[in-house]
């Protein structure tokens, strides 16, 4: 069995931009004392501690848990505290060039939007990230607004021909994430066998936009084992299983 299992966060372990829910918490947790666990997405910092370590148990093995936010390009791990092992920026001129390239795309893009809550872009030091209807628009409206990707696909395709030197993948329910070109998920699940000793093979990859142009696909690169889900719930069978197969090979093995 695997000595590392990796989740995306939004629409993998949770709803976008949403808590993680108590069972969910109680599976992590379970999983968390019998094998190691890294989470990468493409939120920041604050979005990992509000939407999953906040509710997780009080005494939930966090020395096995690694932190990956903005698609891999910042990493943090557990020693009696959180600690930021790296990070990759851009410089200056490399956020200038995305933003400006980004407004003429959407203006040429025809996206159709009637209302956008909150900022659209937010600039989160090591990544950009565009959300269609803003930072804060609601659940409920985000859904039914790219569900097949399509729109989204179509920006990528565009922005990728002015944006050269960077990554761009579809993330989220209606966003789309910008980092450094070779820094996005592939990245970060060499620095997860970089920094915990833990070989490709040994690694498991957990994520709903496993799909070309979406920010899970770059995990594939590097050949890791990958399952694709459609959303939470079916993570968490996948958990329950992955717990269940842990527990029977260590009683075996005792």
């Amino acid at each position: 069995m695997k000595k590392l299992i990796i989740f995306d966060l939004d629409g993998t372990l949770a709803l976008s931009k949403s808590a993680v829910d108590q069972e969910m918490a109680r599976l992590l947790n379970s999983l968390l004392n019998i094998v190691k666990v890294a989470i990468i997405s493409g939120g920041d910092w604050p979005q990992f501690v509000e939407q999953v370590l906040d509710h997780l148990p009080k005494k939930t093995a966090l020395k096995n848990l690694s932190i990956l936010p903005t698609c891999g390009t910042k990493f943090y791990q557990y020693k009696k505290d959180w600690k930021l092992l790296y990070e990759e920026n851009f410089t200056l001129e490399e956020r200038d060039k995305i933003l400006r390239t980004l407004t003429p795309v959407l203006e040429n893009a025809n996206l159709k939007i009637r209302k956008i809550w909150g900022s659209q872009i937010e600039d989160r030091g090591s990544q950009i990230t565009f959300s269609a209807l803003g930072q804060k628009a609601p659940l409920t409206e985000k859904k039914v607004w790219d569900p097949d990707f399509e729109k989204r696909k179509k920006m990528v395709e565009s922005l990728s021909k002015t944006l050269k030197g960077f990554s761009i993948g579809i993330g989220g329910t209606t966003s789309i994430d910008i980092v450094k070109r070779g820094i996005d998920k592939a990245y970060g699940i060499r620095k997860l066998q970089e920094i915990l000793n833990i070989d490709i093979g040994d690694m498991l990859f957990v994520g709903d936009a496993l799909f070309k142009g979406g920010n899970d696909h770059p995990a594939r690169e590097t050949g890791v084992d990958c399952i694709q889900v459609k959303d939470a719930e079916e993570t968490k069978k996948i958990i329950e299983t992955i717990v269940v197969l842990l527990k029977t090979i260590s009683e075996k093995v005792k």
